[in-house]
């Protein structure tokens, strides 16, 4: 299983009193992949390279309000946590269109970040699909499960980049994922409803591959 201490987490604030002060308190509390980024140029950078999977964003970024517009071009998949020291109303409205995880204001308090950090971790973990490889346990995001096949006692999963075979029946997968993003297509087949481009009267479409849709479980892709 995931390690939440293991969590990548990208501070990007100019002040570096006070990115240094935010990694110590993570330090402080043991996570140990961090990395801190005062400038965009450093930045974009880190979000190729490092690829964090919670993003400690000052919208007020050498006082161009960049936080935002990073946000808008972050890493897939890496929640941001705006950290600002404004009231600016037309300011806020415009980050929250860029769904944010949550906001920090300053000074930064030590309750306030981990509190924040845990909701989205916390969030994580209830948007994995987790599952046994071997000796190992596996943990998928939804949102890189594309679908899933039945195959004798096993079942295939299909995600952006891989594919794995696990020994359980569609059933029992299905028991375990949220109705509104996963839904049978067919006896053999289970699928990701975000990742479907095409429908048709009898088949769907997910990456260029036909997936054939019964009558039976229709009515959930209209």
């Amino acid at each position: 299983m995931h390690n939440p201490k293991n969590t990548k987490i990208l501070i990007i604030e100019d002040d570096i009193i006070i990115a240094e002060y935010i990694s110590e308190i993570l330090q402080e509390e043991r996570f140990k992949n961090i990395e801190i980024a005062n400038d965009a140029n450093t930045a974009i950078a880190e979000m190729k390279t490092f690829v964090p999977e919670i993003i400690l964003m000052d919208i007020n970024l050498s006082g161009k309000n960049e936080g935002i517009t990073l946000s808008q071009n972050k890493n897939d998949n890496a929640a941001v946590i705006f950290i600002t020291g404004q009231q600016d109303f037309a300011l806020m409205s415009e980050a929250i269109k860029t769904k944010p995880y949550g906001y920090l204001t300053k000074p930064i308090k030590k309750v306030d970040l981990m509190a924040s950090i845990g909701i989205v971790i916390q969030k994580n973990e209830n948007q994995n699909f987790q599952f046994k490889d071997g000796y190992d346990t596996v943990n998928v995001k939804y949102s890189d499960i594309r679908y899933f096949v039945a195959d004798g006692n096993y079942s295939s999963i299909y995600t952006i980049s891989k594919k794995y075979s696990i020994r359980q029946s569609l059933s029992t997968i299905a028991e375990q994922l949220p109705l509104h993003t996963f839904a049978r297509a067919h006896r053999s087949f289970l699928v990701n409803k975000n990742k479907v481009e095409r429908i048709t009267t009898n088949t769907l479409e997910i990456n260029n591959v036909e997936i054939p849709l019964s009558r039976t479980y229709a009515k959930q892709f209209k």
